[in-house]
């Protein structure tokens, strides 16, 4: 089976924000980065399904050639090959420009199945991968917990507001991946040593113009200093009526 587990360099999660001086974007100086913490899980899932079901799984993003790093961790846990669509500006693109680059790669690889995580740990649009779905004509089931695939079918749980639905479905398809579905290995020294010998491609990712423009970036505003109202049993009062008449809340 022909797989591919599609991934994001993002910003480490204890990074501290900060915005560029032109108010349109974050700073990246100083920043590190990691794979999306969905994603780990997506390409987990993907090499899962190599195991089980034979073929091959390619790691694909979107990024600067820096992501290297990233697609060679996932490389050490299983997966086959890398493939980075460069782009300097990757950081600007918007969700359908990402899909498409992503859906004309994909068709291109002659993928049979795509996992994917339900969000980029840095925006949370949650967007990427039922785009990518619309444009491969492709079926999409998002936030998974619960997958089984067959050569040709799959049956999936995914979470909702209502409680966990049951969906059958034909292949090809996108899956995003819920934090439940599984629980990614850690690369062993084996795999580390493995994959500096895997091959990992950098082509020019396809020119898209985005239709989303960032017209300005701010941080949220400083949380007011908290007070005590007071201690023991006889601040009960104070801070009902703290929480009523000031935050508000109850």
């Amino acid at each position: 089976m022909n797989i591919v587990a599609c991934i994001k360099r993002v910003p480490m999660t204890e990074t501290q924000a900060k915005v560029t001086a032109d108010g349109q974007s974050l700073d990246t100086s100083g920043v590190e980065y990691m794979t999306s913490f969905y994603d780990e899980i997506a390409v987990e899932e993907a090499v899962k399904t190599k195991e089980k079901l034979g073929g091959e799984v390619t790691v694909l993003t979107i990024g600067p050639s820096d992501a290297t790093k990233q697609i060679r961790e996932c490389l050490a846990k299983g997966s086959d090959k890398g493939i980075i669509l460069t782009d300097d500006a990757w950081a600007l693109r918007d969700c359908r420009s990402t899909a498409k680059a992503l859906a004309a790669k994909v068709q291109e690889l002659g993928g049979e199945v795509v996992f994917a995580g339900r969000q980029a740990t840095d925006r949370d649009n949650a967007s990427v991968g039922p785009m990518l779905a619309t444009y491969l004509g492709w079926a999409c089931v998002t936030d998974v917990i619960e997958l089984e695939l067959e050569a040709d079918k799959g049956v999936a749980k995914r979470e909702s507001e209502a409680g966990v639905e049951t969906y059958e479905f034909s292949l090809p398809a996108v899956i995003t991946c819920q934090k439940d579905l599984n629980e990614p290995r850690y690369a062993g020294l084996k795999g580390i040593m493995a994959a500096k010998k895997k091959p990992v491609e950098e082509v020019p990712a396809a020119e898209e113009a985005s239709q989303a423009e960032v017209v300005r970036v701010e941080l949220p505003p400083a949380r007011k200093e908290g007070r005590v109202v007071g201690e023991g049993p006889d601040a009960v009062e104070a801070l009902m009526t703290a929480l009523q008449t000031e935050a508000k809340v109850l």
